[in-house]
């Protein structure tokens, strides 16, 4: 039997998340990430025998016998990389998504994630828009964070306003980023409140929070993140100053032509 912390999924994961401190995204135990696992891969590396069994504090027929790779509650992303099996651990839904058999790791007797609801919810969410999408990741990036203090929290002038800021954004995320007013972490109303966000954009900031973003593997989700938290930087750096250029609705028509893609709907002009 393969040994798991060599495993391509476990390698990636603790990649991300000391990525992830590296750039001030994930201090302290903020932030959380739950990886879709492919049952074969992970038999390749477990024998499947349940070391106990959690209640989820939810329901999703969808993920019954789903295999994740989850962050645990209260741990530090960087402490992911010297001791994944205390800060990491593998789950099987059962029950229609109401337990979770702990196949692997939270070797401290520790569980999953506090805001593990929210993340199933959004799989379930992504997986019908999308069904190749494996990820969910939750952070605190410092400019998008900061953004959501002084810019308008409609969707599409939030939207508009980062894909104005760098020539790229409109192509990595045409469909927008949607916004949740402030609520309180780790419920399942914010577990279902984003969710619903989830059926039409991949990233959902939570204002005066953070970021929840979705994709098919942790490179696209974090490069999601990550592109739009570089154009709330520049945003935060020139909007106290008079705008002289911008990038206008018919350039932005030019790059969904060059490279294929098409914004949300009624987002132009």
């Amino acid at each position: 039997m393969k040994d798991i912390l060599t495993a391509p999924f476990m390698t990636e994961m603790i990649r991300t998340t000391t990525n992830m401190y590296a750039h001030g995204w994930d201090e302290r135990n903020g932030g959380n990430i739950s990886l879709l696992l492919d049952e074969a891969e992970v038999k390749e590396s477990l024998d499947m025998t349940p070391i106990r069994t959690l209640e989820t504090g939810f329901e999703a027929l969808e993920l019954s016998g789903k295999i994740f790779l989850v962050t645990g509650t209260g741990k530090y992303f960087k402490n992911v990389q010297y001791a994944p099996d205390v800060n990491l651990g593998i789950v099987r839904l059962t029950e229609n998504g109401t337990k979770a058999e702990l196949l692997w790791g939270y070797s401290d007797g520790g569980r999953f994630t506090s805001e593990f609801p929210a993340h199933m919810m959004s799989h379930v969410a992504r997986m019908k828009v999308d069904p190749s999408n494996r990820v969910v990741m939750h952070c605190h990036p410092a400019n998008l964070l900061a953004m959501t203090y002084v810019h308008d929290l409609d969707e599409k002038a939030f939207t508009r306003t980062l894909w104005q800021m760098c020539t790229e954004c409109i192509v990595v995320f045409p469909d927008g980023v949607n916004v949740l007013p402030w609520m309180l972490c780790g419920t399942n109303e914010i577990g279902i409140a984003t969710a619903k966000k989830m059926e039409t954009a991949r990233l959902v900031v939570w204002a005066q929070h953070g970021i929840y973003g979705a994709g098919k593997d942790l490179d696209e989700t974090f490069g999601l993140i990550e592109t739009a938290e570089k154009a709330a930087e520049i945003y935060l750096k020139i909007a106290h100053l008079p705008l002289v250029n911008t990038i206008t609705d018919e350039q932005m028509h030019l790059l969904e032509a060059r490279f294929g893609v098409k914004a949300r709907e009624g987002y132009l002009n």
